[in-house]
């Protein structure tokens, strides 16, 4: 995820402080780790820096001083470039389950035990999220959020059922006796 593009698509509404777009970050992304506000302004800095965004203005209003930002037709391109760009598909997906069937295999494990704890383990943030996205007042961002990662742990559960079925020929590949 790119935080300088969330940045550039949060200030495409108009200008904003640093404040401002943390707290909006953080609502527009609820499943998302939370930007941290040293985040937040060290990327407005070099979206300056860069020619993205501009300060727009700054004043204290009774308060500590803010900056607001926004962002210059350059960083009205960069968005747009960035937004309409297809993100390839991985070829293969590197994938810190596998290396753990395999690594358990290579070293006398139970590859079987360990596909089942993480089946249960992915069940049961499945359970959590099925619970957050129909929580009473989820809202729709949430709900996305929740269903997209739903998918990717139920895609996941499919090929840990796949690769337990073939879990003898693996072993056999990958430590033959």
């Amino acid at each position: 995820m790119s935080t300088r593009h969330i940045l550039l698509g949060l200030l495409a509404s108009g200008p904003s402080h640093g404040y401002d777009l943390k707290r909006r970050h953080d609502q527009r992304f609820p499943q998302a780790r939370p930007l941290a506000y040293g985040q937040a302004y060290t990327t407005l800095q070099r979206l300056v820096r860069d020619g993205l965004a501009e300060v727009d203005t700054t004043g204290s209003d009774g308060g500590p001083e803010r900056t607001a930002y926004r962002s210059t037709e350059a960083g009205v391109r960069e968005l747009a470039r960035w937004a309409g760009e297809v993100a390839p598909p991985a070829p293969f997906v590197a994938n810190e389950i596998f290396t753990k069937v395999v690594v358990s295999i290579l070293s006398g494990g139970d590859p079987a035990g360990y596909l089942r704890e993480q089946q249960a383990a992915h069940k049961e943030r499945m359970r959590e999220l099925t619970a957050v996205k129909t929580a009473d007042g989820a809202d729709l961002a949430t709900v996305l959020s929740a269903d997209y990662a739903l998918d990717h742990l139920d895609a996941d559960l499919r090929w840990m059922t796949t690769t337990g079925a073939r879990l003898a020929t693996l072993t056999a590949e990958v430590a033959p006796t």
